[in-house]
């Protein structure tokens, strides 16, 4: 939509957008920038509704082009959430009328209902940023090239302003983890997204680590090894570590996991029809968490250590692949009888989990993943799937979640769930021959490589699981999204480690 969009204090104005209020008239403040009286006979006009997202433009031929007011909604009922929503149909008008150098001036708006405007300039330039994003680097010469503006905002409150700087900041790392998603499998193998951790690494001040081959050997990572051995594109564990110029003594990491397939033919229990398309996008929950370590670094710089363990392979078949009925023992001691290979991401994951705890000694994990078809199921598109039993942790990301708009529904752990994976040849399966409770399943058998063995009594240990399988991606326009990867988890990763 945009070639780039970036905050300047400087330079000619072409388009100003105002605020109005479902009912409403224009605020004092707004009706100054006002000399000839077009923006009030704009909002005269029938259309000028003040809906939230509706949008009327003045054409004044004084100090700027044109003037866009876009609906506030009703007064009572505006928030930071629906700076969100007109940021949206902000970003949308301007591309349409190819808008270079942009006012915002909501100050009456969000002095009328006490927002904190650096919360409210956030909010808003991420949306625009999101909504900003493409993906083109794939067309030939077959499509024509776009003409696309650069795009300059900027806000007379300094606090808005500063605010409107870390949107784009984050709208960066989520537009990083769509583009990654959107990146085909035949490019984005195990060792491309590797290199691509390596050169945000040095761009960003990053450490990162890839383990691969013997290596994975020695740490006895049995889930990427046999998971990834079909394939020509060999599997690897990529650790990418932000850690700030001083680090309180006694201070422990918070560890980030996220399962990476870079494809998911289902493995020798193949996916039949066509649930094999898309499934490219099996590396997301690895691709949210490489866009959030660029925003930790860029934007936030915790002051703690932050760790991300990308747990990347591709699930293929050849003579080489592993099979149902095969036993696999984890680092942990944990026996695994594969009962189907299409459930191949927790047993990678199974993987990270293990070395977060065995070499990171965390303070808590969050892992993330396109686990199950079953969270759909359950959840729809709404909120990614939330497991965790730590009351804290699970309380802290629900917040992130309706904050920062990547919403997350808790779902339960329990004993009975655990009795569901057990195994007559091993400790556990992979996939239980049950239909029921899916999505749980996936939570259960992560569970025995974070709380293994957890006797009575014992506190369970802060982790916390979540499934983005129904929000990763939309077949359709919403909000600042449009059909396609969204990058669900660098939003919620960003406001809960921000705190």
């Amino acid at each position: 939509m945009f070639d780039s969009v970036r905050i300047s204090s400087s330079g000619k104005v072409d388009t100003l957008v105002l605020g109005l209020f479902a009912g409403g008239k224009l605020d004092r403040t707004s009706a100054r920038r006002d000399p000839d009286g077009s923006v009030k006979a704009a909002c005269n006009r029938p259309e000028a509704s003040g809906d939230l997202g509706t949008i009327v433009e003045a054409y004044p031929g004084t100090d700027f082009d044109r003037v866009i007011i876009v609906g506030l909604g009703p007064k009572e009922a505006f928030g930071l959430d629906q700076v969100r929503t007109i940021g949206a149909a902000v970003a949308r008008r301007l591309a349409a009328d190819k808008a270079v150098r942009v006012e915002i001036n909501l100050a009456a708006p969000l002095k009328a209902r006490r927002l904190d405007p650096h919360q409210a300039g956030a909010n808003f330039a991420e949306s625009i940023g999101i909504a900003g994003w493409v993906c083109d680097q794939f067309k030939g010469k077959a499509s024509s090239k776009p003409n696309r503006q650069k795009l300059t905002l900027r806000c007379a409150d300094s606090a808005f302003t500063k605010g409107m700087k870390r949107g784009l900041g984050i709208a960066d790392g989520v537009n990083l983890a769509r583009t990654l998603s959107q990146t085909p499998p035949n490019v984005a193998v195990p060792s491309w997204m590797a290199s691509q951790a390596k050169a945000m690494g040095r761009k960003c001040g990053l450490k990162v680590t890839v383990l691969q081959g013997k290596r994975l050997e020695e740490e006895r990572l049995e889930g990427l090894i046999n998971v990834g051995k079909a394939s020509e594109n060999k599997p690897c564990m990529i650790r990418i570590e932000y850690r700030p110029a001083r680090v309180r003594k006694g201070v422990k990491p918070v560890v980030l996991v996220g399962k990476t397939m870079t494809y998911d033919s289902g493995g020798l229990s193949i996916k039949v029809g066509g649930g094999m398309k898309g499934m490219k996008r099996d590396k997301d929950g690895g691709c949210a968490i490489f866009g959030t370590m660029q925003v930790i670094a860029n934007v936030i710089k915790p002051d703690f250590p932050v760790v991300a363990i990308l747990v990347s392979a591709e699930n293929s078949i050849s003579d080489e692949a592993y099979r149902p009925d095969d036993v696999l023992t984890f680092r942990n001691g944990v026996s695994v009888e594969v009962t189907n290979t299409d459930a191949e991401g927790r047993l990678v994951l199974a993987d990270g989990l293990c070395w977060a705890l065995d070499k990171e000694k965390p303070a808590f994990i969050v892992d993330m993943a396109t686990l199950t078809g079953g969270v759909v199921v359950a959840l729809g598109k709404p909120f990614a799937g939330l497991w965790c039993e730590d009351d804290e942790l699970r309380e802290s990301i629900e917040k992130a979640g309706y904050a920062s708009g990547d919403r997350v529904w808790r779902l339960p752990h329990d004993d009975q769930y655990q009795e569901m994976m057990k195994s007559p040849i091993a400790d556990i399966v992979n996939s239980a021959p049950v239909r029921e409770a899916h999505p749980i399943q996936g939570a259960a058998f992560l569970r025995y490589f974070v709380d293994f063995p957890l006797k009575h009594g014992d506190k369970p240990f802060p982790w916390a699981h979540i499934d983005i399988a129904g929000t990763h991606a939309t077949d359709r326009d919403r909000g600042p999204f449009i059909a396609g990867p969204t990058g669900f988890g660098v939003r919620l990763l960003t406001e809960l480690l921000s705190h």
